[in-house]
């Protein structure tokens, strides 16, 4: 009978058929408790308070003990198995209601009603203190379950982490990078969050792990390509606690700064572009003078820069004077820009071997046959070092190759550094084109005279000019004079001011032997009415015995 039900006062006598009603299973709602309620009431509200309705069974509330075994069934289903972030809170305090409240409601009860049967209250007191043991001792265990499933949920972490620098080390640095960033926060969410777990212990090992999958490059002995993913690990105390890091916060500093300079050297002077690496080592040894000026390798720095000069000097007397002067001014360069007085003086050591450099450059190509080339180089070098002492030898060499240009007999031989002596003959050149004429001449000697424009002088036709060309009588015709020694000569005629872009220049060889006076005449043929660019050769130049005989040109 529920506790809503009433009972009245009655007395107990006979029926009308003599027999004797038994005594009501219910103490009356009504008037005092009956004996011993007090030491019900407890151990009726420890039992529901176990979460297995034993109060309500013992005082025969089967339906209300139906309610605790559905409530105690909810919470095992939720909780189980233990979940890492342990019953929602919503769940457990629900629970926790639902057991107060039949604990209330049991004690409420067995206070106003009457046990039947063998009940002993103290007895039942003992049972509820031991069987709260129950729900205590299942707290317990559930929660070593789930501090369990918490520690494998960051092992599982732990071994994701790894997957990540596993999958990353198979790539180069740059691509891998964000998958090396991933994997990071997952240590370090180890080992800051959760310092105490299993996963946390083991951090350290697998930063390890880390550490050598990122330098990897390093261990290669790959210098160029280590120095980003080292100074990316240096950079990592930035941004994680180094007592995770522990000795590794410090590590990258000596691997980086090696690199640096392995990186740096084998670059130095271009060097390092033949094989791949680009640059010319600046910004590798800078980054190492400015970050590790005492380190062992900034010290390293002034005697390779220096060691390789002398190496690109020794190189200029070598099969490739032009790479090793590039290389030189390369070097000079780079020792200029970086942050050390002990390097920056090295670049006049450079620059002085350039000089030297750049006229072996210019003598090697005319060698080679590179004429144009040649005729750049030595110019350039007589204009720009116009007190050294070979400024003459480079302009006869520049005059050489530009005839060689044209005329490749020229380029034959460099000419001669100094003048041959004996007997010297005359060669008289007449200008009897209407602008001016430049002549350059290389042989025993070598040079260029200018003539100026012939007043009045006219074009020819390609039958003319041989007959008419200097023998216009009266006419005073421009005229150089050279003092050649006898031997082989080779012309290139420049047409100069006054000539249009139609005017060829052209060139000519002749051999100047003892005892003879030499003429030569340059003019101008006009084209032929079809324009057509045909290959007007002029006349050697002559040998006579008087100053009036001449060679024509056009």
């Amino acid at each position: 009978m529920e506790s809503g039900d009433r009972y009245g006062v009655a007395g107990y006598g006979s029926g009308g058929d003599g027999t004797v009603p038994p005594p009501p299973s219910h103490a009356p709602s009504v008037g005092p408790p009956p004996p011993g309620a007090s030491l019900r009431a407890a151990a009726a509200a420890l039992l529901n308070l176990t979460g297995l309705g034993l109060g309500y069974a013992l005082l025969g509330r089967w339906g209300r003990a139906a309610v605790c075994w559905a409530a105690t069934a909810v919470l095992l289903w939720v909780a189980l198995p233990a979940d890492p972030d342990g019953v929602p809170a919503g769940v457990l305090v629900g629970y926790l209601l639902v057991l107060v409240l039949a604990a209330v409601d049991g004690g409420r009860i067995a206070r106003r009603s009457a046990v039947g049967g063998a009940w002993r209250p103290g007895l039942a007191v003992g049972l509820g203190v031991v069987l709260l043991a129950v729900p205590a001792g299942g707290a317990v265990v559930y929660g070593s379950a789930r501090d369990e499933a918490r520690e494998q949920m960051l092992l599982e972490r732990l071994e994701a982490g790894e997957e990540r620098v596993a999958t990353a080390s198979g790539q180069p640095f740059e691509a891998a990078k964000s998958e090396y960033g991933k994997a990071l926060d997952v240590y370090r969410a180890l080992g800051e969050d959760h310092p105490g777990s299993r996963a946390a212990k083991l951090v350290p090992d697998r930063l390890k792990a880390y550490y050598d999958a990122v330098s990897a490059p390093y261990a290669k002995k790959r210098h160029c390509e280590a120095v980003a993913p080292l100074t990316y690990l240096r950079t990592l105390p930035d941004s994680v606690d180094k007592k995770v890091l522990g000795e590794l916060a410090a590590w990258p500093d000596t691997p980086l700064a090696e690199s640096l300079y392995a990186c740096g050297v084998s670059r130095l002077g271009g060097a390092g572009s033949s094989s791949g690496g680009g640059g010319d080592g600046g910004a590798e040894l800078g980054q190492l003078l400015r970050t590790f000026p005492e380190s062992a390798s900034a010290r390293r720095v002034a005697p390779a820069i220096d060691e390789r000069i002398k190496d690109r000097i020794t190189a200029l007397k070598g099969a490739e004077p032009c790479a090793a002067t590039e290389a030189l001014r390369g070097l000079g360069a780079t020792a200029s820009r970086l942050p050390d007085d002990s390097v920056k003086k090295l670049r006049a050591d450079a620059d002085e071997g350039v000089v030297d450099g750049v006229y072996a450059c210019g003598v090697d190509q005319f060698e080679d046959g590179k004429f144009g080339a040649a005729r750049t180089t030595l110019t350039d070098f007589a204009r720009t070092y116009k007190s050294d002492g070979r400024v003459r030898q480079a302009r006869n060499i520049a005059i050489a190759a530009e005839i060689a240009d044209d005329r490749p007999a020229a380029g034959k031989r460099l000419p001669p550094s100094k003048r041959p002596g004996g007997a010297r003959m005359e060669l008289v050149i007449s200008n009897d084109a209407p602008n001016t004429v430049e002549v350059l001449y290389t042989g025993p000697v070598t040079g260029t005279v200018t003539l100026r424009a012939c007043a009045g002088c006219e074009r020819y036709s390609a039958s003319e000019g041989p007959r008419r060309a200097c023998k216009a009588g009266g006419r005073n015709y421009p005229k150089a004079r050279l003092q050649l020694p006898a031997g082989e000569y080779h012309f290139l005629y420049k047409h100069g001011t006054g000539a249009t872009a139609r005017v060829d220049s052209y060139s000519s060889g002749t051999r100047v032997q003892p005892g003879y006076t030499y003429t030569s005449c340059t003019y101008v043929i006009e084209r032929s009415p079809f324009d057509l660019d045909l290959p007007l050769l002029p006349d050697p130049i002559q040998p006579v015995v008087s100053p009036w005989g001449a060679g024509s040109s056009r």
